[in-house]
């Protein structure tokens, strides 16, 4: 699976647990939690085992002050780019989707770090 689907599959597991319209798992869980149990637990485990799989991995590819890291530097683009009048940090949606792009950034960035690290350290092949 390569970098770009590996962010789509991270983006969709934050965006489908909270986002800034109505239709995310939090809204949902809360509203339908007494009339149906079952299926919003179920959904909430299906949830959490894709936040196992992507943190799990992260965390030991680039580990958690690589995770900081990544962030401080994500962060630091947006703020140039809120700086320089490019984006506006005004509307709350936007800030929304703007983390949830910068969390699924890393998340993918993670998932994709070992593969990276082992294809930069293969030494050159040359046929003689």
């Amino acid at each position: 699976m390569g970098f770009i689907m590996r962010w789509i599959v991270a983006f969709a597991l934050l965006a489908a647990t909270y986002n800034p319209t109505e239709m995310d798992f939090l809204r949902w869980g809360i509203a339908q939690f007494d009339s149906q149990q079952v299926l919003v637990g179920g959904a909430g485990l299906v949830l959490l085992a894709g936040y196992v799989i992507f943190l799990r991995a992260t965390l030991r590819s680039i580990g958690m002050y690589g995770f900081a890291l990544g962030l401080a530097a994500i962060g630091t683009i947006i703020w140039l780019l809120a700086d320089q009048g490019i984006i506006s940090l005004q509307d709350h949606a936007v800030n929304t989707w703007l983390a949830l792009v910068a969390l699924s950034l890393m998340l993918a960035i993670g998932q994709s770090w070992d593969q990276l690290r082992d294809r930069l350290a293969e030494p050159d092949q040359t046929d003689e």
